[in-house]
């Protein structure tokens, strides 16, 4: 059994202690999650990979004890949280209260028109709940490798499938949500 496996067991059995423990195992290996995922944000993003990591563990080991199967089911539960963080950061960017549908525009580029990559991940977010709701594996291997920022060989290994089975998920769920936001 590996140190965060048995970490994560003795956080199940209510060992308040045992949180402050995982957060060494586990917080480079995060960190480096939420940098790849922030890496393919556009300037200007507000939120540092140091504060999503932070946000997704308070939310991962909480008041309220979880039942963690494995280390991959851990990793698993924090892209999730990633994908949900980041998508409640765009949804509160987009809001009337922080500018609701303006752009910011550099003069130099006027002419030039951008969508706003928090409209693109709310419109993911929307199309992967629906799509999760039809196909939950499959739906599990984009937030992997999209929110989690796992190669899909990593992601296979946590959904416990082989590597054809990871690319045809990988390839079908691609097509899929693109096909849905395409539609919206």
């Amino acid at each position: 059994m590996s140190d965060v496996t048995r970490i994560l067991n003795a956080i199940e059995q209510g060992d308040a202690k045992a949180a402050d423990e995982l957060l060494p195992f586990v917080y480079e290996e995060l960190r480096v999650l939420a940098a790849q995922k922030l890496s393919h944000e556009l300037p200007g993003q507000t939120l540092q990979p140091t504060a999503l990591v932070h946000e997704a563990y308070i939310r991962l080991v909480g008041p309220e004890p979880q039942n963690w199967d494995s280390s991959g089911h851990f990793f698993a539960a924090a892209a999730e949280a990633m994908r949900r963080i980041l998508v409640d950061n765009a949804r509160r960017k987009k809001s009337r209260k922080y500018g609701g549908n303006r752009q910011r525009i550099d003069l130099d580029n006027a002419n030039l028109f951008i969508e706003s990559l928090s409209e693109d991940l709310i419109a993911l977010d929307e199309a992967l709940t629906k799509f999760a709701g039809e196909d939950p594996e499959r739906a599990d291997m984009i937030k992997l490798c999209y929110f989690g920022g796992l190669n899909i060989e990593q992601a296979a290994k946590v959904l416990k499938i082989s590597r054809a089975t990871a690319y045809r998920h990988w390839s079908y769920a691609r097509a899929w949500l693109y096909e849905e936001i395409k539609k919206g």
